[in-house]
C-alpha cells in the first residue's frame, strides 16, 4: 500500500464505513539526528466522519515506498478464532456506528467463544465467571467483562429502564471481546505453532 493521493483501506478505522474516501491532508519528511532514517509522514481525512489517519513510509530515491505503519489501525479478528465467534465480532466491529447492535453482536461473539470451550449452561456472565473458575481466563478478565456492556438481553427486549449504549460502550465491549479471543484462541495457537517450530519432527 502506497502513500497515494487517497489511502486505500477496506474500512475507516474511526467510523468503519466500507471503502472510505480517505483524502490526503498533509505530508512531511523527517530524519534522525545523524541525517539518516528518512521517513515521509502523511495524514488522510475520512470524508464521511472527518477522522484522520496517519501513515509513515521510508523515503526512497525513486518511486514510492510501501507504507510501514498507519494509525489508528483497523481492528481485525484472527483466523484462529472459531468461525461463528469471528463472524459475530467482525460484524460488531463493522457496525460500531450502531452501538446497540454492536453490543448485541459482541455479546453473541463472547457467547460463541464460551460455548466453543464447553461452557453452555446459565447466563453469559455466569459462564464468564465459570471460565475464570476453570482458569480459562483470569479473574481480572472476568471483572472486566462485568464492567463493559454485554447486556444483549436488555437490547433485544428493549428494556425501558436500560440506558442505550453509545459508541464508547460498544468500543469497550469490542475491546474486551478481542482480548478474550486473544486469550482463548490466538495465543494458544501461537504457542502451539512456536513449540512446533522449536521441536520439528525428525
Amino acid at each position: 500500500m502506497k502513500q497515494e493521493a487517497n489511502l486505500k483501506l477496506d474500512r475507516c478505522p474511526h467510523c468503519q464505513v466500507a471503502k472510505p474516501n480517505l483524502t490526503g491532508h498533509w505530508s512531511g519528511d523527517t530524519k534522525d539526528a545523524n541525517g539518516r532514517n528518512r521517513r515521509n509522514w502523511k495524514t488522510y481525512v475520512c470524508l464521511t466522519c472527518g477522522g484522520m489517519v496517519t501513515t509513515v513510509a521510508p523515503v526512497v530515491q525513486q518511486g514510492m515506498a510501501d507504507i510501514t505503519y498507519y494509525w489508528p489501525s483497523t481492528k481485525s479478528v484472527e483466523e484462529t478464532v472459531p468461525e461463528r465467534a469471528r463472524t459475530f465480532l467482525e460484524q460488531a466491529i463493522a457496525s460500531i456506528h450502531a452501538p446497540a447492535g454492536a453490543v448485541m453482536l459482541t455479546a453473541s461473539s463472547v457467547d460463541a467463544m464460551l460455548k466453543d470451550k464447553g461452557l453452555k449452561e446459565g447466563s453469559l456472565f455466569k459462564r464468564i465467571d465459570k471460565a475464570a473458575e476453570q482458569h480459562l481466563i483470569t479473574n481480572e478478565m472476568a471483572k472486566w467483562a462485568h464492567a463493559v456492556r454485554l447486556d444483549a438481553n436488555e437490547q433485544r427486549h428493549a428494556d425501558e429502564e436500560a440506558a442505550l449504549p453509545d459508541e464508547a460502550d460498544a468500543e469497550r465491549s469490542i475491546e474486551f471481546a478481542l482480548a478474550l479471543a486473544q486469550f482463548l484462541f490466538v495465543l494458544p495457537a501461537r504457542v502451539a505453532a512456536g513449540l512446533g517450530d522449536a521441536n520439528p519432527k525428525m
